[in-house]
């Protein structure tokens, strides 16, 4: 194979995989994840299942490639220190009540290694900054940011994913006043 062949066959690669990926977004928004299917992925993109599984792996590994979650977080170097708690645990709660990719993301991601890789970046490249921003020792930001991480996941897979009664029935307001503390603790007081 000379290098003119090998270009080629990279470029046809790409090209599937890319038809998979728009076929797969496409897909999961709108029929959601459990009702997506790697053969209707696969019909979309015009292409043979098992292309879909040498790629991806499997329908896991393929949503994590496919999703890109903007988590919006908003502008907290405009809001008073002490109300970054209370901000972020308002904003995720409407993120998650709004958002049904990040709770299939959650659920990947508890099993699978792409989709936890992807929830790993996402955490680091959306909530690092915040702590950055807040953090009275920025060495420490990164451990600030994972311990809100332990929250904000924690409250998702129990009031979404597990949906265990007592968090589902708490109301958005008893969430934010039990849990902004926390957070707020978290990202602004001093180490212990």
């Amino acid at each position: 194979m000379n290098g003119n062949d090998s270009s080629t066959t990279r470029r046809r690669s790409d090209a599937t995989r890319g038809a998979i990926l728009l076929a797969a977004r496409e897909r999961f928004a709108a029929d959601g994840y459990e009702r997506a299917t790697i053969r209707a992925i696969a019909k979309d993109a015009g292409i043979d299942p098992s292309m879909v599984m040498r790629y991806f792996g499997n329908k896991e590994g393929l949503f994590a490639s496919a999703v890109t979650v903007d988590l919006k977080i908003p502008d907290i170097g405009s809001l008073p220190r002490h109300e970054v708690g209370r901000a972020l645990v308002a904003h995720f709660l409407a993120m998650w009540e709004e958002n049904e990719v990040l709770t299939a993301l959650l659920r990947v991601g508890a099993t699978n290694q792409a989709g936890a890789e992807r929830m790993q970046g996402i955490f680091r490249d959306q909530l690092l900054p915040v702590a950055l921003t807040v953090c009275p020792d920025p060495e420490q930001s990164p451990a600030r940011a994972g311990l809100v991480a332990t929250q904000l996941l924690g409250l998702a897979l129990t009031r979404y994913v597990l949906r265990i009664p007592p968090a589902v029935e708490l109301s958005r307001e008893e969430i934010v006043a039990w849990l902004a503390p926390t957070l707020q603790r978290y990202l602004t007081a001093p180490s212990p």
